[in-house]
């Protein structure tokens, strides 16, 4: 619709408005007949005027829209009585929402900084539109929309009132700038004309991309996300564009890649980019990262990952982001290849302080914390490593400790399925644990998964994995305390061998031909059961809606001693229809297109490993199962269903309910022979190096040390090493290690930020290799991004800020700080740049170039805008005050909100002062120091250091003007060029460019030449972040996994393994003797 200019206020409504008066349905009506006529074919599709800028990934996806599009007409000639059953359901649940009594604060985010002072207009707009089913305030459109918006109708959940109870149509537009820059009270009836301005101008910066010679392209894919994933990794890996992942539960119908998209055309399987939006709080982080990891560049540096969580589950919303990943963060970044970027940095730009504010204000009556975090590789942010090739191979691991480690993280995934962990975990936050305790996120396919990732990712040889799992299951067998992990054990072996994991050994064995696998010729390591359930054993879940919510499913194998829990489970309404022979057998399954408003059974199959249906019990005693998932949530409908929670049961014989067959293992890559990483030549003056080794600490847990070796092979050094020189080392950037001897050079570039100043050497002249072993840096340690806290990265046209987002200046709203009440909320957002840790740095006056800088940005903020300190000044000098010397001087012309970010912005100007500049300044600048009210502002240690690193990321991040040539970053190699007193660290390349806004001050005007253009902002502390350590109690046996017998017991050799008894210690010994070292 906007692509055929059709009005944008009937867009608007046809988008966002439950009833539609009659000329917006016909329009919706008209262009739903028109986009039905290309839809006869993905290649008619294309074909069309729409063709050039949406394209479809499958046929599949195509076919739905044609669906719906058909199925918009034709509501209008629904029955009447079908139609009255409709509408009363959305009048229902209009009634329910528009009566919720408190304030409604969801789009009360889209102000921002101002989310505490916006909070009544907003939730008044939610419950008028939740009253009305329109943004209209005039009583004759409210009057004339009558008609149901069948877009909100049809689903995929079918016909009827599926809308979510939260829907809110403001919340995709930004309000910050209507509420900072209001001189009375905001109403209802501005928000939604902000809004719907917002809209319009969506729609014409979309019309305006469409028709330039470069038009984007938008894929439409429909299908559950981490199945569209899996299909668009394994197309990367294999070419196939089927695979048998079906397109999402409850339906059968399988992905097929579309031949004309993804072979003969352009359709992207990797991306440079990924915003997963806030699946995060319905899937659980790792799972999105497992899905989302392989789809970024493998080699490239310039993948980037959004991940958004606007739910919290424990008892303190600003901490939960790091439990979520069940694994300490530099951990996962060095398994997975991609961290958080404020973690490293210590800060971020993107502000959430509003939600920090409310959060404490309503602790006990929020339950959204809404947190966005964007991952890159750890290495990307380090020049030096970039250049010197530092992703190239990944960190290794012993494998007995990444065993334990993965072991660790299974505990942590399962550990709640425990009644008994589960109460303990809990104790403060029973009720909400309770109530949450249906949304499961993890079963065993995806701990499988997140293995298969990790091994890939680490590029793990066959030999090194076998020793990882035979660690991981040692650990399993011995550890007690998951009385329920045993029942789902064979569920875990299973998919680690369909994913091509890991065999357990048992599975080596072919599984003998009795019962079911009687007359099959070959019988294979896994079977897929299917269990055909009749539809009138799911009433019991129909019939619990209101008190159990959506219980988790799953089957279950019971014989009569034995029970075995299947969570991977796929289902789909419709019938079963055998084909094939008794010795080959397979089936055909016809899918009901009415899903749960029709009247078919629901297929359920999982898969199994054959060994368990033949050697455990005979399978005349087996049954299998279908039932509700045991949580404490669930447990109401233990008088309906019995202890066991079984919907349906069948006999494993009963051939009219149950089929089995043969299950293959999916596609998986061959492992590697051999452990030894190729060594890297890139500027190998002294010798080939290995890749960066992961030592663990004793809980296997944190990372404790990184170590990279190389080969002494240059002749030449073999005789200045052999004879007893001492190589010099030093830490050139963030990542990378130089090591200097006999005047060659070399860098050990490691997988993480390390702290170089605590390095240990290990120097072996009869072997001829040279060691360094590091500490990794984390966020407030010494060295690591310290050294570059602000990097500038990319290539020389195309530069840009590895942790400040970037900012297009002229699309930001200024504030207007004559606005009424600007104070009240402006220092409160600007003065939450310090965490507390800071804060008690500041009082003690400590040293800390990060904070210093925070509280310099903060004064040319309220002093730029006049809420402190007097009158608004907008010109500010940089003095340093150990010199009392002053090289950098802000002109800042405006104030904008960052929209997007929820801050503010200083758009401006700098002049760096340098020897050379001056003289030809001298009278203008003069003038400027004595009449242009220029604030001093000291800074101190440090600070002025940070402050040249700072401002060329704070340039490039609005930069507008292309890099020349001959820039000096290129030509010279480094950004910032300098960081010294009185010398410039940015190029020429902006200098008089793009800095109309000097002109609006006469005494500015002369100095635009020299002035390059700046976006400041604030850094924000990242809440997460400020706790950090361990608990003590949290150690752990290294045997067992178990809690201290009655306490925890150090080896007294080497003083770093732990075990709870000596029982423990003794079984470990044989072992343990020949790595115990002090």
């Amino acid at each position: 619709m906007v692509a055929d200019k059709l009005p944008h206020t009937t867009i608007w409504n046809i988008f966002f408005h439950m009833y539609l008066d009659k000329d917006s349905h016909a329009v919706l009506v008209e262009q739903c007949r028109k986009l039905i006529g290309f839809c006869d074919s993905l290649q008619s599709w294309n074909a069309s005027p729409y063709g050039a800028f949406i394209r479809m990934c499958t046929e599949y996806t195509l076919e739905e829209l044609r669906r719906h599009w058909a199925l918009y007409v034709d509501m209008q000639d629904l029955p009447s009585e079908r139609l009255k059953t409709i509408r009363d359901a959305f009048t229902k649940l209009s009634q329910s929402s528009s009566q919720k009594e408190g304030i409604m604060m969801s789009s009360a985010r889209s102000s921002g900084p101002l989310m505490m002072h916006a909070m009544q207009a907003p939730s008044d707009q939610f419950k008028k539109y939740w009253k009305t089913g329109v943004t209209f305030s005039n009583h004759k459109q409210i009057a004339a929309a009558t008609l149901l918006n069948p877009t909100f109708v049809y689903s995929l959940a079918g016909e009827g009132c599926s809308v979510h109870y939260g829907l809110d149509p403001i919340v995709p537009f930004h309000l910050a700038a209507l509420f900072g820059n209001a001189k009375s009270t905001v109403s209802v009836a501005d928000i939604v004309k902000a809004a719907k301005t917002e809209f319009s101008a969506w729609c014409s910066a979309f019309q305006t991309s469409i028709s330039l010679c470069s038009v984007p392209v938008i894929r439409f894919f429909l299908g559950e996300a981490t199945a569209v994933c899996r299909a668009l990794r394994a197309f990367d890996a294999t070419g196939a564009l089927k695979i048998g992942v079906p397109v999402a539960q409850w339906r059968t119908q399988l992905i097929q890649l579309s031949e004309d998209e993804y072979i003969s055309g352009s359709a992207p399987v990797v991306f440079n980019v990924i915003d997963t939006s806030n699946l995060d709080d319905h899937i659980g982080l790792l799972n999105v990262l497992i899905a989302t990891v392989p789809l970024l560049p493998t080699f490239s540096r310039s993948g980037v990952l959004y991940t958004e969580s606007l739910l919290f589950r424990g008892q303190d919303a600003t901490k939960e982001f790091a439990e979520r990943l069940h694994a300490n963060i530099t951990t996962v970044s060095l398994l997975l290849g991609l961290c958080p970027v404020d973690y490293p940095s210590g800060f971020v730009t993107r502000s959430n302080t509003h939600e920090l504010m409310t959060y404490k204000c309503l602790k006990g009556n929020v339950t959204q914390f809404h947190q966005v975090t964007t991952w890159k590789s750890p290495t990307s942010g380090d020049v030096v490593a970039v250049q010197g090739g530092g992703e190239s191979r990944p960190p290794i691991f012993d494998p007995n400790q990444l065993g334990t480690l993965i072991y660790d993280i299974y505990y942590q995934l399962f550990e709640q399925e425990d009644a008994m962990h589960f109460w303990r975990l809990n104790q403060g936050n029973m009720l909400k644990a309770i109530s949450g305790s249906n949304i499961i996120h993890y079963m065993r396919e995806s701990f499988v998964l997140f293995l298969k990732l990790v091994r890939d990712k680490l590029e793990i040889a066959k030999e090194q994995w076998l020793q990882v799992m035979d660690r991981f299951f040692s650990l399993e067998d011995t550890d007690k305390s998951l009385p329920m992990d045993m029942n789902n054990y064979q569920d875990l072996c299973a998919h680690l061998h369909r994913h091509g994991v890991y065999t357990v050994s048992f599975f080596q064995f072919k599984a003998p031909k009795v019962g079911r696998f009687l007359h099959w010729d070959t019988i294979p390591v896994l079977a897929r059961i299917i269990l055909t359930v009749p539809r009138e054993k799911l009433a019991v879940l129909e019939s619990s809606v209101e008190t159990v919510g959506t219980p988790p499913l799953q089957c279950d194998i019971r014989g009569s001693w034995s029970h075995n829990i299947f969570t991977a489970i796929h289902v789909a309404f419709g019938r079963v229809v055998p084909m094939g022979t008794k010795t080959h057998p397979w089936v055909v399954f016809k899918e009901d297109p009415e899903g749960w408003t029709g009247t078919s059974s629901l297929v359920v199959s999982f898969t199994v490993a054959t060994r368990l249906l033949t050697d455990v019990e005979p399978m005349e005693n087996m049954t299998v199962c279908f039932s509700v998932r045991s949580t404490t949530g669930t447990t109401q409908l233990i008088p309906k269903l019995g202890i066991n929670l079984s919907l349906f049961s069948a006999k494993l014989m009963d051939e009219s309910h149950v089929h089995v067959l043969p299950q293959q293992p999916l596609p998986s890559r061959n492992l590697q022979t051999s452990s030894v990483k190729p060594p890297t030549s890139h500027f190998a003056q002294i010798g080939r190096s290995s890749a960066a080794v992961v030592e663990l600490d004793q809980e296997c847990e944190l990372v404790a040390s990184l170590a990279c070796r190389v080969s002494v092979e240059n002749e030449d050094i073999k005789r200045v090493f052999g004879s007893g020189s001492v190589p010099q080392i030093a830490q050139v950037s963030p990542c990378v290690m130089r090591i200097t001897i006999g005047g060659f050079m070399q860098d050990f570039i490691y997988p993480f930020p390390v702290i170089g100043s605590q390095h240990k050497l290990r120097l072996a002249r009869t072997s001829m290799y040279i060691e360094i072993v590091v500490p990794v840096s984390g966020p407030f340690e010494s060295d690591g991004m310290k050294l570059n806290p602000f990097p500038v990265v990319g290539t020389e046209r195309s530069l840009q800020p590895w942790n400040i987002h970037h900012l297009n200046l002229s699309r930001l709203p200024v504030l207007d700080i004559k606005a009424s009440k600007v104070d009240n909320w402006f220092n409160a957002h600007v003065g939450s740049m310090l965490s507390t840790r800071e804060r008690s740095l500041r009082k003690k006056r400590r040293n800390d170039a990060l904070m210093f800088c925070k509280d310099t940005l903060h004064t040319m903020f309220v002093r730029s805008a006049g809420t402190q300190g007097g009158s608004a000044r907008r010109l500010f000098a940089l003095r340093d005050e150990a010199t009392n010397n002053c090289d950098t001087v802000f002109f800042i012309s405006d104030l904008r909100f960052d929209l997007q970010c929820h801050t503010m912005v200083c758009d401006g100007y700098v002049l760096p002062l340098t020897a050379e500049l001056l003289p030809r300044i001298e009278n203008d600048f003069s003038k400027l120091v004595h009449k242009g009210d220029m604030v001093s502002v000291n800074v101190f240690e440090g600070e002025m250091q940070a402050w040249k690193q700072l401002i060329p990321a704070f340039v490039e991040r609005c930069r507008s003007w292309k890099h020349r040539d001959d820039c000096e970053y290129k030509t010279q190699g480094k950004v910032p060029l300098t960081d010294v007193m009185e010398a410039d660290p940015l190029c020429s390349c902006g200098r008089g460019k793009d800095v109309e806004g000097m002109s609006n001050v006469a005494l500015w005007s002369k100095l635009a030449p020299f002035v390059t253009r700046v976006a400041l902002s604030p850094l924000f502390a990242v809440s997460y972040l400020e706790t950090i350590g361990r608990d003590p109690s949290a150690h752990r046996c290294f045997v067992c996994r178990g809690k201290g017998k009655p306490r925890m017991m150090t080896c007294t050799g080497c003083k770093k393994v732990r075990y709870c008894s000596k029982a423990c210690q003794k079984r470990d010994w044989t072992v343990h003797k020949k790595r115990c070292k002090p």
